[in-house]
């Protein structure tokens, strides 16, 4: 593997369903962008990627497709994802196509040696020398500030676009992981499908996403929230504008939210009762984009009377993880999957 060989045009990658992001040796955070890519349908180039690409979602004439390359996590269209990898990793370089970083990048706990050689070929043909692998729920760990290298167990639960990911952590490896294909992308799906029974309303991924942000919550607030929002109306044929609260999005989240508690009830049941009590005392720390949604440690404080911490960058926490393993080379070696 040569890993003692590391140049400092080294990236981590959180290769993630609703976004990507890139670390750089020595620089930090150099690109945050949406996982998705615009293709022109008959012949196949690339148009855009990233941020201009979601801003053509819902929007593109018939010979403009916008993909989102990653479903659950994991490799849903090779081609598309290495085209880009490829785009993101030449960004990061600021477009001098002669490198050829070595790449970190993390993957769900989940994932199958199929998916793992997914990822790996599709970074080695987007331009990277040398691929290795870590569980996003290490990074994520790492990322928040946890000792994953100590004997105490710590928790981490990180909730991303395709997949939440619950670990319990201990001297640098996973003693329990669950995986569950829950995720923010879900929860905006549940938005659409609830407007769209209740008030025969059809609005897009986007703005069931800003819908989600603004007024969705786990546990009731202190004070009511209201939104106007457009979309079309599926009886009539033609735009419409409605107004609707915190609670009834709230109604619209209750299986997602409700699907993420037993993840981490169930994480908590399976573990080793000395791991266990470590977390009764260090409690358990929220990641990635899911933890942003209101209330959601109010929420899992309450379901499993535990101290519940979100950390500090939840967006960045994974690939902050990721590329603090681009400096600590044993580390690396004790986390990584290939």
């Amino acid at each position: 593997m040569g890993l003692l060989r590391w140049f400092s045009n080294d990236l981590a990658v959180d290769l993630g369903t609703a976004n990507t992001l890139v670390y750089a040796k020595g620089k930090g955070v150099i690109l945050s962008e949406p996982s998705i890519v615009a293709i022109h349908t008959q012949s196949g180039k690339v148009l855009a990627v990233g941020r201009d690409a979601k801003e053509m979602l819902g929007r593109t004439p018939g010979n403009i497709v916008a993909i989102r390359p990653l479903k659950d996590g994991v490799i849903a269209d090779f081609e598309i994802t290495e085209k880009m990898l490829r785009e993101f990793i030449s960004k990061a370089h600021s477009r001098r196509r002669l490198l050829r970083p070595r790449v970190i990048i993390a993957v769900p706990s989940g994932i199958t040696p199929v998916e793992k050689k997914a990822v790996c070929d599709s970074a080695q043909q987007a331009g990277a020398s040398e691929v290795h692998l870590v569980e996003e729920p290490m990074a994520a760990a790492i990322g928040a500030g946890l000792a994953v290298e100590q004997p105490g167990g710590s928790m981490v639960v990180d909730i991303g676009g395709g997949t939440t990911e619950v670990a319990v952590i201990s001297l640098a490896g996973i003693v329990y992981s669950r995986s569950v294909r829950v995720g923010g992308d879900e929860m905006d799906q549940a938005i659409v499908q609830f407007i769209k029974r209740k008030y025969n309303l059809l609005i897009g991924e986007r703005t069931a996403e800003q819908i989600k942000i603004q007024l969705g919550s786990a546990y009731p607030l202190d004070e009511r929230l209201t939104m106007d929002i457009k979309g079309r109306d599926l009886v009539l044929g033609v735009p419409k504008s409605i107004t609707i609260s915190d609670d009834e999005v709230n109604e619209a989240l209750a299986d997602s939210v409700a699907s993420v508690i037993d993840a981490v009830k169930s994480a908590l049941e399976r573990t080793p009762p000395e791991l266990a009590a470590d977390i009764v005392d260090r409690g358990i720390v929220l990641a990635g984009g899911g933890a942003l949604l209101k209330r959601l440690d109010v929420r899992l404080r309450e379901e499993t009377g535990l101290p519940i911490s979100i950390a500090e960058d939840p967006l960045s926490c994974v690939v902050l993880g990721t590329g603090k393993m681009l400096d600590e080379l044993d580390l690396l070696r004790k986390v990584t999957l290939m």
